[in-house]
């Protein structure tokens, strides 16, 4: 024996002979165990001292056997210290029932067995061995501290008959996931840090746990920590939290008082210590660092700070979401009318096309499906109308209108700053032909309007811009060439120039109008509008000419100051007003069309009625002309001859007209 400890010999079957006795060395300081959780009760009546052991020969060829001498057992009879014994296995220890410790750091053990015997164990560490699974100590009964980090255990198994255990060390591991740890309901300390685990869960049942270890792992949630009703201390730092939901369950937990969350993506957000300290009112400490009362109450401001901006923004989300179910029912709508318009035009032009002969042997014969486009298109409509056919909608200085019912919010009182502050209109899943009956209405309401968007509104002639002359002024113009199909022909660009060339035009589909685009639209459509202001009648050219010069009038009453020469030149096409020759041309929706083709029907068919009437007249009168020439002569006689036989008899002939004058008196 020497100052530095004890030299062991190790004698077994399997050294040969000539080898050299193992000699292995304790010092004091060798003897301390690692930084234990807590310093459990019975490391503080522990002396540090170590033990003499001697190893005697061994009856098994593969383990080593442990003796110690009487006064070695009196020394030290509960515990047995063989760290850094550069051991493999556990040596079979003989006559120590009685021990309540064992030791077994820094060795290179990798299979927990021989240890079977010693029910009386209390504390048993196996800290930085090369152990891969839990197992050799079912029969331990008594064991309360249970120290197995820093080894290579995959797997949380075999601990179903350590209930009393109290400490229960598995950090440095490879665990991937909590289990079979439910039935230890005595547990108040579990080290879980350093592992693999990415979720807090099963945890139900340790209802003594105070304090839980999960450091340096890759826990993205947690689950269940709000069932364990005594845990105080939850240490979570350097993890995969991000949001404080992933830990949300923590703020249900009435007896938690301790957290440290310090290397998550969750502690680099701003609002991370005030979030945790308002739901979790009863912490003392957060990262290590106590809480103070002001930190409490600067965190409730910023926390109900945080939940109106969090309330905002879900509201905001909200409409985003409702906004786009919205749109999509509309563009839904408006792809069944489209169909449904298609449908009829093929039926009409089917029955254009097939004869049907009614009093022939082959009349046409429609299926079932087209007596009614109702009842084709019913099914595709039911279920929409859960959501809102339209939506107005106004972000920064445009107004969005989809879908037709929109056109309605024009006939809304506007504030007058709103309508002022309104720039651009855009009519989205909207017939051209609605549109066009509003215009005025948006040129009354929006007086600072001057660019226009369409998009699905059915634009599929030249002549449809010809409403567009109705605007107060435009100086942008866009057609989106989804639902438009007048964008596909080449010329459409020129022909906006022309006919809207009072307007001033700068962009069209955010192009830049240049000059020579407005000589080339001129070339190209001049000659169109001689020949419609030709073809228009005398009275309507008057009233025409008329309009104009009201226009003109009207504009210079609204010139205000004296403008520089750039703006008189922008302003020389405008000031002049639309030209009457391009007042010809003019659009006629098809709803008016029909009403003037009801109208001019009815007038002809008024004025055909009134002739066929008077020709029936005039055929009667002449029937009746020639009938009495038939008849006169014949009259005549008669009439002569009666005359002549009431006069024959003078006297008679008075008394009679006598007698007459008198009853005609009376």
């Amino acid at each position: 024996v020497n100052n530095c400890g004890l030299q062991l010999v190790i004698q077994t079957s399997s050294i040969p002979e000539k080898t050299k006795p193992f000699e292995f060395r304790i010092n004091k300081e060798q003897a301390s165990f690692h930084n234990r959780l807590l310093q459990h009760d019975l490391e503080k009546n522990y002396s540090g001292r170590q033990d003499s052991t001697n190893f005697g020969s061994s009856s098994s060829i593969t383990f080593p056997v442990l003796q110690r001498t009487a006064e070695e057992k009196i020394l030290n009879s509960d515990r047995l210290t063989l760290e850094r014994q550069k051991l493999t296995v556990c040596p079979i220890i003989d006559g120590e029932d009685h021990l309540r410790l064992l030791n077994f750091q820094h060795n290179f053990i990798t299979r927990i067995q021989n240890i079977s015997n010693l029910h009386h164990l209390v504390f048993l560490d196996l800290y930085d061995n090369q152990i891969e699974e839990i197992s050799g100590v079912s029969t331990l009964r008594s064991l309360r501290v249970l120290l197995l980090g820093k080894n290579r255990i995959k797997k949380i198994s075999n601990l179903d008959n350590l209930k009393n255990l109290d400490v229960l060390d598995l950090h440095g591991n490879q665990i991937a996931k909590i289990e079979n740890i439910g039935h230890l309901s005595e547990l108040r300390v579990l080290n879980l840090a350093r592992n693999l685990l990415t979720v807090v869960e099963n945890l139900n049942g340790l209802d003594s746990l105070t304090e839980l270890n999960l450091r340096h792992n890759q826990v993205s949630a947690i689950k269940d920590v709000d069932t364990l009703p005594c845990l105080q201390r939850l240490f979570l730092s350097f993890n995969n939290i991000s949001s404080f939901e992933d830990i949300l369950c923590l703020a249900d937990s009435s007896s938690l008082s301790d957290i440290t969350l310090d290397g998550n993506p969750i502690a680099q957000e701003t609002w991370y210590k005030h979030t945790v300290l308002h739901h979790m009112m009863q912490l003392r400490q957060l990262d290590m660092k106590r809480i103070t009362e002001e930190e409490r109450r600067m965190a409730s401001i910023a926390a109900r700070k945080e939940e109106e901006r969090k309330r905002e923004s879900h509201k905001q989300t909200l409409l985003k979401e409702k906004k786009r179910l919205t749109i999509g029912n509309i563009a839904r709508q408006w792809e069944i009318q489209q169909n449904r318009i298609a449908l009829e035009a093929s039926l009409n032009k089917d029955k254009e096309n097939e004869p049907c002969q009614i009093n022939g042997s082959a009349a046409y014969v429609f299926p079932e499906e087209s007596r009614s486009l109702d009842t084709i298109l019913s099914s595709a409509v039911q279920g929409l109308s859960v959501l809102e056919s339209h939506l107005v909608e106004v972000e920064g200085d445009t107004l969005g209108l989809y879908g037709a019912g929109a056109l309605e919010c024009l006939d809304r009182n506007w504030s007058v700053q709103t309508a002022s502050i309104i720039a651009t209109v855009s009519f989205m899943f909207i017939e051209f032909d609605e549109i066009v009956q509003v215009l005025v209405k948006v040129k009354t309401k929006f007086p600072n309007c001057v660019h226009l968007k369409f998009k699905e509104t059915n634009l599929v002639a030249l002549q449809q811009f010809n409403a567009l002359a109705e605007m107060h002024r435009m100086e942008q113009l866009t057609v989106d060439p989804q639902g438009n199909p007048v964008v596909n022909f080449t010329l459409w660009k020129s022909y906006v120039l022309f006919r809207l060339n009072h307007f001033n035009l700068q962009k069209i589909n955010g192009v830049k109008v240049t000059e020579n685009d407005i000589v080339k639209a001129e070339r190209l459509f001049g000659i169109l509008a001689y020949v419609a202001s030709s073809e228009l009648p005398h009275y309507r050219m008057l009233s025409l000419f008329g309009e104009s010069r009201r226009k003109q009038f009207h504009y210079l009453l609204e010139g205000k100051g004296k403008k520089s020469g750039n703006e008189e030149n922008s302003d020389s096409r405008r000031s002049g007003g639309e030209s009457t020759a391009r007042a010809t041309l003019n659009y006629m929706t098809k709803d008016f069309h029909m009403e003037k083709l009801e109208e001019i029907q009815e007038r002809k068919t008024f004025c055909q009625t009134y002739v066929e009437n008077l020709v029936k007249e005039a055929a009667d009168i002449n029937m009746k002309n020639e009938s009495l020439q038939k008849l006169w002569p014949q009259m005549f006689i008669e009439l002569v001859r009666d005359a002549v036989i009431e006069i024959r008899n003078k006297n008679s002939y008075m008394k009679l007209c006598l007698q007459r004058i008198t009853e005609q008196k009376q």
